[in-house]
C-alpha cells in the first residue's frame, strides 16, 4: 500500500525551478531510496515533502491526505522523523537530552525513560554516554544519535539524508544494516537519500535517480543495480 505519494511535484526558489514535476512512491513497510549526485535536487525533495521548501505545482500525499502546503510542524505530527545530512546533533545538550529533544511533539504522551532504554539496548554505546555532550562523540556515535532521535518518536516514515557522509567505510556498513535491521524488525518505512549508491540499492527495495531535478531512472532496486548500461550511465 502506498504510504507517501509525491505526484508531479514542482519546486522553484523565486524563478529558478529546482524539480520539475517528480513522482515518487513509498509503500508502507518499504525501503525506498532516492540517489543523485549533488545539485540533483535529493534534498529539495525532502525539504519539499516536510513543508520546509515551496511547492509550485503537483502534490504530495500522505496516508490519503494532502500534505502540501501545511506547515512542517503539522507534517511531523503525522508520523515523520528526518535524520539530517551531517548527523547534526545539539552538541551542546547531553545524550539524553538530545533523544528527549526528539520526542518533543508527543513527550507528555509517552513514557521518556522507556523509550530511551530502547535507543540504548539499538546502541548500547550510547547507553554509556547518556550524560555526555553530544559534541564530544565520535562521528559514528553522533550518527547512532541523530538516527536514535529520530526512531525514538517511533515514526512512520523515517527520512534518512546521507546516511553515510562523513562515516568511515566501517560504520557505513554498520549503518545500513542498522536501516535494515530497523525496516525488517518493526516494519518502519525508510525514505534514503544517499550519494553511495551500490549500497543504498542494495538496502532498498526500490530506488530513484534525480537527475538535474527530474527522476530519469526509477524501479526496482534489484533491476537497477544489475542493469550494466544504467550503472554505467549513472550508478558508476
Amino acid at each position: 500500500m502506498t504510504l507517501l505519494e509525491v505526484r508531479g511535484l514542482r519546486v522553484s526558489y523565486g524563478r529558478l525551478e529546482v524539480l520539475h514535476g517528480v513522482d515518487v512512491n513509498v509503500d508502507e513497510g518499504k525501503i525506498v531510496c532516492v540517489l543523485g549526485a549533488n545539485a540533483a535536487g535529493k534534498t529539495t525533495l525532502i525539504k519539499a515533502i516536510l513543508g520546509l521548501s515551496p511547492v509550485s505545482g503537483g502534490t504530495i500525499t500522505f496516508r490519503g491526505e494532502r500534505i502540501d502546503g501545511m506547515r512542517p510542524n503539522q507534517i511531523i505530527r503525522r508520523g515523520f522523523a528526518v535524520v539530517p545530512e551531517n548527523a547534526q546533533v545539539f552538541e551542546e545538550l547531553s545524550v539524553l537530552e538530545n533523544l528527549k529533544m526528539g520526542l518533543y511533539v508527543k513527550l507528555q504522551e509517552v513514557d521518556f525513560a522507556a523509550c530511551a532504554d530502547k535507543m540504548f539496548a539499538l546502541y548500547p554505546v550510547l547507553g554509556e554516554r547518556r550524560n555526555q555532550n553530544a559534541g564530544l562523540l565520535s562521528g559514528g556515535e553522533r550518527q547512532m544519535l541523530a538516527v536514535a532521535r529520530a526512531l525514538i518518536s517511533d515514526p512512520a516514515v523515517l527520512i534518512m539524508d546521507s546516511p553515510s557522509m562523513g562515516l568511515a567505510p566501517r560504520f557505513v556498513k554498520q549503518q545500513f544494516e542498522t536501516i535494515r535491521q530497523l525496516n525488517a524488525d518493526s516494519g518502519v518505512t525508510v525514505m534514503v537519500v544517499e550519494q553511495n549508491a551500490n549500497m543504498a540499492l542494495a538496502l532498498s527495495h526500490s530506488g530513484y535517480v534525480l537527475q538535474n531535478g527530474e527522476i530519469a531512472l526509477a524501479g526496482p532496486s534489484q533491476d537497477l543495480l544489475n542493469d550494466d548500461h544504467l550503472r554505467r550511465a549513472y550508478l558508476a
